[in-house]
């Protein structure tokens, strides 16, 4: 009989031990023009690594005083000056002054009867943020999160060869393990999570997702605190609602800053080698979707939403989906204007808009979508993590080029790109259920295994229905 072998009694943390972030913040110095060359030569040379590439830890984990000097270098790393900080402002007054383009205010509308015999404008808003509406937008959100699921994490060449060997690809459906080679299986495995319950022979409603967790969190905010909330109030709901182990990078950074007494907008900057990476784009959907015809109303409340976790570019992310989901929510019904109107509430001269610019013209240029994600790639895998903003804003924005409002298209580019394949997918998703319109305008075989229900650690939420989502959105949309 074979000895079991002992089991680690370690907690070993992801995204939280000093001798990991060291890696991330020298990168992060390297894209903002830092220079940290000196604390990176003190770094490698007392035994530090680089940053893990996917993984949230590395192993084994550092000792006692290689963990001292990491916090240290932390500390010095955050002391040096940014010569990208005056084009790339994270308060919202410099931003909006950074802006030429930034957009007025919502012309009135008188209150109207949607079909359901709702009014459908709130705060002095146009109209057309129907429950109906809304209710697609949070369908194509879980839709296209789910679909990126079991991808998450995978290499590129990964994503292709599974979905190729399904007859997948370009990606029309789910991913499935059936008829893909058992080598080819243990070759890119799925995401060891997210297998069980994101692959077409077992999808049984909307599993849990932080994709998803965001946006109820949001509306919860909303309904506790209204469209005046501060970022003090989310903390404190974070504190009070999310579960630490639910909060991943700068959001997980965030939240150990709270509980180590560091108020906000500080829990953004302490430690945060994430603050420009993907979380605040993923929270920023209902900001959006609450502010029907008003981007810059929405993109001002997902600022304040985004500085609790975020600086910069990170902000940036927050604030161009939300506005490009208010005009979408207003009743725009093209895409390209939805991104145009999200460009504009972005400093144009910050990596955040670069990005974004990138992405479209890529895709206008190229016919074959494997093209534009070949060339963003070349731009950005060498140099950045797959969970930073930049490349996920670039593939999101060809992403939404290329499929010109086709919902299977938007979502299956999406998570066909690589990078963060669920937070891609769920925002694409999100915009393209808007511009449907209407559940019944989704391809069902996207919207039937869904089953009209969500599990969610967050409280009051567990098993509830999109369609009943929608309609408690639709009622913060037309709070005064």
């Amino acid at each position: 009989m074979s000895a079991v072998p002992p089991r680690d009694p370690r907690v070993r943390l992801t995204w939280v031990q000093p001798e990991d972030l060291v890696g991330h913040e020298l990168r992060q110095a390297a894209q903002d023009g830092r220079d940290a060359r000196e604390i990176g030569e003190r770094w490698y040379a007392a035994g530090g690594s680089p940053a893990p590439d996917r993984a949230g830890a590395s192993e084994p984990p550092a000792p006692p005083r290689l963990r001292a000097l990491a916090g240290e270098l932390l500390d010095e790393l955050a002391s040096l000056d940014s010569p990208l900080a005056a084009d790339e402002p994270t308060d919202l007054d410099a931003i909006v002054a950074a802006c030429p383009h930034w957009p007025g205010p919502p012309e009135s509308a008188p209150a109207v009867a949607d079909r359901d015999g709702l009014s459908t404008v709130g705060r002095g808003r146009t109209p057309s943020a129907t429950p109906s509406r809304l209710h697609a937008a949070w369908l194509g959100r879980a839709a296209g999160c789910l679909l990126g699921k079991p991808v998450e994490k995978l290499p590129l060449a990964g994503i292709r060869a599974l979905a190729r060997a399904a007859g997948n690809w370009p990606l029309t459906t789910w991913f499935t393990a059936r008829g893909v080679p058992a080598e080819l299986l243990a070759a890119h495995p799925w995401n060891r999570r997210s297998a069980p319950t994101s692959l077409a022979e077992n999808i049984d409603g909307m599993p849990e997702d932080d994709d998803l967790n965001h946006p109820l969190l949001t509306l919860l905010l909303l309904q506790r605190h209204g469209c005046s909330f501060t970022t003090a109030d989310l903390a404190r709901l974070w504190l009070d609602e999310l579960p630490a182990g639910r909060a991943f990078t700068a959001e997980r950074i965030a939240y150990g800053n709270l509980l180590a007494g560091v108020e906000p907008p500080e829990t953004a900057r302490r430690r945060n080698p994430f603050r420009e990476w993907i979380g605040a784009q993923i929270r920023a959907d209902v900001h959006g979707w609450t502010h029907p015809g008003d981007p810059a109303g929405a993109a001002a409340q997902a600022h304040r939403d985004a500085v609790l976790t975020h600086t910069g570019n990170g902000v940036y992310g927050a604030m161009f989906t939300a506005a490009a989901l208010a005009v979408a929510a207003g009743g725009e019904s093209d895409v390209h204007g939805c991104l145009a109107a999200g460009l504009r509430v972005v400093p144009p001269h910050s990596r955040y808009a670069r990005a974004v610019r990138l992405g479209i013209e890529t895709a206008r240029t190229e016919g074959e979508f494997d093209a534009v994600v070949d060339r963003l790639h070349a731009a950005y895998a060498d140099t950045h993590h797959w969970v930073h903003v930049l490349p996920n804003a670039a593939l999101l924005a060809a992403a939404l080029t290329h499929a010109d409002g086709d919902f299977t298209r938007s979502i299956g580019n999406a998570v066909s790109g690589g990078w963060d394949t669920d937070s891609n997918g769920a925002t694409a998703g999100s915009l393209a259920g808007l511009l449907a319109g209407t559940p019944d305008a989704l391809p069902h075989h996207w919207t039937a295994p869904l089953k009209n229900r969500l599990a969610t650690s967050v409280p009051g939420f567990d098993g509830i229905g999109f369609d009943a989502l929608a309609a408690l959105t639709h009622q913060e949309a037309l709070r005064p």
